[in-house]
């Protein structure tokens, strides 16, 4: 544990490959991300208010679970370069941003349903 609060491990050039605990809960994560993706891509075909939140979500997961297989596919071959750990680091980075945007996305759709109330008590009323 202690090894993961080092410079030298996140960034050398020529890292060990992961333990086999890590790689398989990495895999485990990529098989979830990519059965989320399959579930997703089913139900965004719905219409509906959450229709633009499911290909939100759809995209997030299906574009991770293909880093998440390159970024283990360079670490299994051992690619002196790609494989290193920063790559996952940035992965992690670049995955909290993006679900920050898909938040505010969520936080959104109240509004979107009120003002959909509106229209349709708007035309109610008219002819």
């Amino acid at each position: 544990m202690t090894n993961l609060l080092t410079w030298r491990y996140w960034f050398t050039l020529r890292p060990e490959t992961l333990a086999p605990f890590a790689q398989r809960g990495f895999i485990f994560l990529l098989i979830i991300f990519a059965a989320l993706a399959i579930i997703l891509a089913l139900v965004k075909r719905r219409g509906g208010i959450y229709r633009g939140l499911y290909k939100r979500l759809y995209n997030f997961f299906l574009s991770n679970a293909v880093i998440g297989l390159i970024i283990l596919f360079f670490n299994y071959e051992m690619v002196p370069f790609f494989s290193a750990r920063f790559w996952i680091a940035l992965w992690a980075l670049i995955m909290i941003v993006w679900l920050v945007f898909i938040i505010k996305k969520i936080k959104t759709i109240p509004l979107q349903k009120k003002q959909k109330e509106r229209e349709q008590e708007l035309k109610k009323y008219l002819p």
